[in-house]
C-alpha cells in the first residue's frame, strides 16, 4: 500500500481511514455483522411481502386460539 492507513475505534465498529482521516472501510465484530445480516434478511422479507393482505391483531388471536396455540 502506498498510503498510510489508520484504524480508529468508535463504539463497536472500527474504521480504516486514509492519511487524511477519511473513512475507507469498516471492521465489525462477528456478532454485529450477524445482526446486520439478520436485519437485512428481515427487510428483504418485508419488501417481498409488502403487497400481501394484512390481518388485524384480533384475527390473528382468533386463528391462534382456534389452533390451540394460545
Amino acid at each position: 500500500m502506498t498510503r498510510r492507513e489508520v484504524v480508529t475505534t468508535l463504539r463497536k465498529e472500527r474504521f480504516i481511514t486514509d492519511n487524511k482521516g477519511r473513512k475507507k472501510a469498516v471492521i465489525l465484530d462477528i456478532k454485529s455483522y450477524q445482526e446486520i445480516l439478520e436485519d437485512l434478511a428481515d427487510l428483504r422479507l418485508l419488501a417481498e411481502r409488502r403487497d400481501e393482505a394484512t390481518s388485524s391483531l384480533q384475527e390473528v388471536e382468533e386463528r391462534l386460539k382456534a389452533r390451540g396455540l394460545i
